[in-house]
């Protein structure tokens, strides 16, 4: 029997690599990227055409490759960053495998132009699927030049693969976020198809975080700094009011390498514990800096992911430092014991003499005698108790309301399923709005912790979610609206810019004309800058549009994955979270009133567009249960 087990060929196996290290073309932009950083550049120049497909080019100012490295940097496992085994347990380096240019080249046309300070001539190497077909000198700047061309062009299959060029390009500048806020030490700038992104200067971790996600962002930042002998942490947390749906603002760095972690992500969510709603994320940009020997990188092909040899005291320095940040800038209660500051702003005259305060006493003052416009003094021995009046005690409770009538009571019957019920509230509702009498003053309202809104029903008790029942209001208008196309806008007396990130104002430009139906008019201000000329009716006019847009696009990205939603309706969705009343609003009687009348008006009063429900009835014998 013939042998059957053979050594792959170089190509074949730089092409298994590949499926690996180089997934998509941010794959490609990481690589490149990190390999300037390494190389010392502090200029650095991202080039991106056809979100990746056609072109990755990245250029710096580094300390560049003589002829033979240059050579040498293309084969498998060839790396300057390690020497032994041992060198793998105290990297200080971002790549170290030696993979990632022989990958890329198996499956791309690979291009490079470098030259070292002091060579007078650079070396050219151009290789196409892993085969070198030119290498020769040539003139070029000090620091190294490379292009990425045509990708995945032998493995058609993979090029498939790729999403569109909105996704692929919202990848692409996440890894070039990832790689400039490791490195505020180095300027950044991010072309695609020949026109300027984002550019960023040399500077400290906060410039950098407001050159890449805008100047509003330094009214969000809470600085966090904590020194211990197991790890040192530093950066930045959003206030809780900036919580996102999505993890999409969630930086971790340790040793200046991005890792993806949910054990530490879950720290500082702990840390901003009742501070944000459950189904948001607090966003942060953290870098922690630890002795390598404890911790090890070479557990992924991406070198996102890492061990730590002891999770858990990083995991309480960490939430411990998160809670210490929101306390000292006054975001979450705490006590303070050094001093007494209720002093601070009392001014002593020193010129004057000191005297005591005086004492004014009333000797009329009978705190039990019923107040009257002539006061009569207290008698010696008045019997105290003779004011009491044990037989009414029933004043101090409120009278009843007026029973309903049965023929009311047949209309009210909240016995049956909810989705009935609210039909028939509905029913009754709609009718009793046209008479004449108040509706409103027959029905008693009480507002629970600024959240529920409960009345009485003939089976129990009807409890509201105000926000879940506003959004579900705002939703049903928005889609008549829109299936009408006509929705009412007012126009803004002075418009106002708003800035967004590199995906969302990309997301934005996207969904421009379903947004416009919603009754917003925006104009293109400068690049990812857009004016706000109209808003909605729904939308007072004094609103932060910067917020409102960054919730809107936040709702919609959430329920993106969604395909049996369509765009207006994802818009609805989204606009109607973004506008409804949240929890913690106290509302009065009207207000409360005006809800309820507008959420059994509506078709489906009994759940929200995402199916959670907005009410619910405790049945009287439910009540009952608690008290056996």
């Amino acid at each position: 029997m013939s042998d059957i087990i053979k050594l792959l060929p170089d190509s074949v196996a730089n092409q298994i690599a590949a499926g690996e290290v180089v997934q998509r073309p941010a794959s490609v932009v990481k690589e490149l990227l990190e390999n300037s950083i390494d190389a010392g550049a502090t200029d650095i120049k991202l080039i991106v055409k056809d979100a990746g497909r056609t072109l990755v080019q990245v250029t710096d100012n580094g300390k560049g490759m003589s002829a033979n490295d240059a050579r040498m940097c293309f084969e498998r496992h060839a790396t300057s960053k390690i020497s032994n085994a041992q060198d793998l347990f105290a990297l200080t380096t971002m790549g170290f495998r030696g993979e990632a240019l022989a990958s890329i080249a198996s499956v791309a046309r690979v291009e490079l132009k470098t030259r070292m300070e002091d060579d007078t001539l650079g070396t050219e190497i151009i290789i196409e699927g892993s085969r070198v077909e030119s290498q020769q000198q040539c003139q070029a700047p000090k620091g190294t030049t490379i292009a990425v061309k045509n990708l995945f062009f032998n493995t058609p299959a993979r090029r498939n693969f790729l999403k569109s060029d909105n996704v692929e390009k919202s990848h692409v500048f996440n890894e070039f976020i990832r790689v400039a806020l490791s490195n505020p030490q180095a300027a950044f700038s991010y072309y695609h198809n020949n026109q300027l992104t984002t550019q960023t200067t040399v500077g400290n971790l906060g410039s950098r975080i407001l050159n890449l996600f805008g100047s509003h962002y330094k009214q969000r930042l809470i600085p966090v700094e904590e020194t211990t002998q197991v790890v040192s942490i530093q950066g930045y947390i959003l206030k809780p009011e900036f919580a996102k749906k999505r993890k999409n603002e969630q930086f971790f760095f340790v040793n200046n390498r991005f890792i993806k972690s949910p054990y530490l992500n879950h720290a500082v969510e702990n840390g901003f514990e009742e501070l944000i709603p459950g189904d948001a994320y607090p966003s942060f940009f953290l870098f922690m800096e630890i002795d390598p020997t404890q911790i090890d990188v070479n557990v992924h092909p991406t070198k996102t992911e890492i061990k730590f040899q002891d999770e858990k005291i990083i995991y309480q320095i960490l939430k411990s430092a998160v809670r210490r940040s929101l306390g000292k800038y006054n975001i979450s209660p705490t006590l303070d014991f050094e001093r007494e500051t209720a002093f601070d702003d009392i001014i002593i005259d020193k010129t004057k003499p000191v005297t005591p305060p005086g004492i004014i006493i009333d000797p009329t003052y009978n705190p039990f005698e019923k107040p009257s416009t002539e006061r009569a003094l207290p008698g010696p021995g008045k019997n105290l108790t003779s004011r009491a009046n044990p037989s009414q005690w029933e004043k101090l409770f409120p009278e009843p309301a007026t029973q309903t009538t049965p023929q009311q009571n047949s209309q009210l019957d909240f016995d049956e399923p909810e989705p009935a019920v609210a039909n028939r509230f509905k029913t009754v509702i709609s009718s009793n709005l046209h008479e004449k009498q108040d509706v409103p003053q027959t029905r008693k309202f009480m507002h629970l912790h600024g959240r529920f809104i409960i009345t009485s029903v003939k089976s129990g008790l009807l409890i509201i979610d105000q926000q879940r029942a506003h959004e579900r209001i705002l939703f049903e208008k928005q889609m008549k609206l829109m299936e009408s196309r006509r929705a009412v806008s007012q126009t803004l007396l002075y418009p106002e810019q708003v800035k967004l990130i590199e995906s969302d104002a990309n997301l934005l430009n996207e969904i421009r004309e379903e947004i416009t139906v919603l009754g917003f008019e925006i104009s293109d201000f400068s690049h990812n800058s857009f004016m706000i000329n109209a808003v909605p009716a729904d939308i007072p006019a004094n609103e932060n549009m910067q917020g409102i847009m960054e919730s809107i696009l936040e709702n919609y990205k959430k329920s993106y994955s969604d395909v049996k939603l369509d765009v207006r309706k994802k818009l609805a969705m989204s606009l109607a979270k973004s506008l409804a009343v949240k929890h913690g609003k106290v509302m009065d009687t009207e207000e409360m009133n005006a809800l309820t009348d507008e959420l059994f008006s509506c078709e489906m009063p009994y759940q929200t567009p995402a199916g959670k429900p907005t009410l619910h009835i405790m049945k009287l014998d439910e009540i009952g249960d608690k008290f056996r």
